[in-house]
């Protein structure tokens, strides 16, 4: 999806001064989804982590500036999914150094509890203050001045728990054929791509329109 940073801007506050992601954007709401435009399959479908619950994964980087565009939609978006819904987010790598990096920071912020205070201003750094958090001495040197007990996070940082996550979100990208973020997938099954949207809302419309596409399909197939 191409969406300039001003037409995004306009989408989003639009949306944000109605209190919902989706009044902004009714026609694709009602209409119906496209294989090949909205959507296509994840061929072969993936086993999600979360038994009997739709897994929905955001596939995403602090290196990408549209990701971070989403992340202020997709918090709220995903506290109020319905109960029988999980959603994950993994971070990729695409086989940069850089991206690897930033994909252990995460890793490490969930794992100290600081994930909700500097997620976005992770983004924020990298993409509005152009801030190199690429390396783990340039990482270290932000985080202090964020108030992070920088010897214990440089221990989870380096630790073989955050390599193995890492390592499994790598194994993840290559599974789910993810060639681009953010992008979102659902049950495994269906990859968002919505090539006809026009804003980044709209991609949690059709998720939303999957989600509800992989119920029915559950219901009518139980025991698959």
């Amino acid at each position: 999806m191409s969406l300039s940073r001003r037409k995004f801007n306009k989408h989003l506050l639009a949306a944000l001064s109605l209190g919902t992601l989706h009044a902004s954007i009714p026609l694709l709401a009602r209409a119906d989804l496209v294989k090949g435009r909205d959507w296509v399959p994840i061929d072969p479908p993936q086993p999600g982590e979360s038994p009997g619950k739709i897994e929905v994964l955001e596939f995403f980087s602090y290196g990408c500036p549209h990701c971070g565009d989403l992340n202020p939609l997709i918090h709220p978006w995903a506290q109020n999914l319905p109960d029988d819904v999980a959603f994950r987010r993994v971070p990729v790598s695409f086989g940069r150094a850089a991206w690897a990096n930033l994909g252990r920071l995460y890793f490490s912020l969930e794992a100290t509890g600081d994930l909700q205070r500097l997620d976005q201003p992770v983004f924020d750094a990298l993409h509005k203050q152009r801030i190199k958090l690429y390396t783990e001495p340039a990482i270290l040197d932000w985080l202090a001045k964020q108030g992070v007990d920088t010897k214990a996070f440089a221990e989870i940082f380096n630790s073989f728990d955050v390599q193995t996550q890492m390592s499994r979100s790598d194994y993840l990208v290559k599974r789910y054929r993810i060639d681009a973020v953010p992008r979102l997938t659902v049950a495994g099954r269906y990859q968002v791509v919505g090539h006809a949207v026009q804003s980044l809302p709209e991609l949690l419309t059709i998720t939303d329109q999957l989600v509800a596409l992989a119920r029915a399909e559950q219901a009518a197939n139980p025991h698959n």
